[in-house]
């Protein structure tokens, strides 16, 4: 399905204003006291760009942000599973290379941390996972959707780029993988997708900020980061992809029962049911 004018106008602006709003929402944090460990205001950039976007294509903002389906209870709380395990496969690793468990005990309540982060978080995803992945995935597949997304979210933080090229590698790998797994896992989601995207993304910054020690710039703890969030996109994939390849073939079985089922008053349904050909002969057709 090609892309609506308006579609295309609506991706630019949000992407404009996510960038340039970051940025100055950045340069001006210092003067508002308010620690970056608690939250950073660039989180909100994407949701000025949602929120402008929304003011000239107001219904089809409300439209990709409704979502596409009911969602699945297990893929979201699969999903919110995926996070810790990634932390404690990054956490393991570290230590059993260093012998530390590399534990940062943050300065502010743990307790305001982790509200600040979930609002943090739910200020990026609803335009990453709400607005945008939504809005490419009119045009291409799942997998290829999250990809493009992850490369642009992953750049968005563009301050990596100032750090050991190792570190920004294992960050862009992090940020791609991230976008796969919420990619397959929002699938189909409804309103839901926002909780659900912003949950998974404060667990990770938590653990960025806990174990991994994400401000400092060390290579190897962000290169284990990436290595297991890889590694979850990689399982994601294989569960999901086998799933979207199975659902034709089961449609196909079921129609073809159906179409051979017997008839309720007793006679054959075969008599009634149209000519089928083998489904090898399909593409012969």
């Amino acid at each position: 399905m090609q892309s609506k004018p308006a579609d295309i106008k609506a991706m630019a602006l949000f992407l404009t204003v996510a960038f340039v709003a970051a940025g100055a929402l950045g340069a001006i944090q210092p003067a508002t006291g308010i620690p970056a460990e608690i939250i950073q205001l660039t989180q909100f950039g994407p949701a000025l760009g949602v929120g402008l976007a929304a003011l000239l294509w107001p219904s089809r903002v409300r439209q990709l942000l409704a979502g596409s389906g009911p969602g699945r209870a297990g893929r979201g709380a699969l999903l919110l599973v995926t996070a810790p395990l990634v932390i404690a496969l990054s956490v393991g690793a570290y230590a059993a290379l260093t012998g530390d468990a590399r534990f940062t005990r943050p300065e502010a309540p743990f307790a305001l941390i982790a509200v600040a982060q979930l609002i943090g978080a739910c200020g990026e995803e609803i335009g990453w996972r709400c607005f945008l992945q939504p809005l490419l995935r009119t045009r291409f597949g799942p997998l290829a959707t999250s990809v493009a997304v992850g490369v642009v979210w992953g750049s968005w933080h563009v301050q990596i780029f100032g750090r050991h090229p190792l570190y920004a590698a294992a960050f862009l790998t992090m940020a791609v993988s991230m976008s796969v797994v919420l990619g397959w896992a929002l699938e189909e989601e409804g309103a839901g997708r926002l909780p659900l995207a912003g949950g998974f993304h404060a667990l990770i910054n938590l653990g960025l900020l806990l174990f991994m020690d994400e401000e400092s710039g060390a290579v190897l703890p962000m290169a284990l980061f990436g290595a297991s969030c890889l590694a979850a996109a990689g399982l994601w994939t294989w569960r999901s992809a086998g799933r979207t390849r199975r659902a034709p073939a089961r449609a196909e079985a079921a129609a073809w029962a159906r179409a051979h089922a017997p008839a309720e008053a007793g006679t054959d349904a075969r008599a009634h049911a149209p000519a089928r050909t083998s489904p090898i002969m399909d593409d012969a057709r």
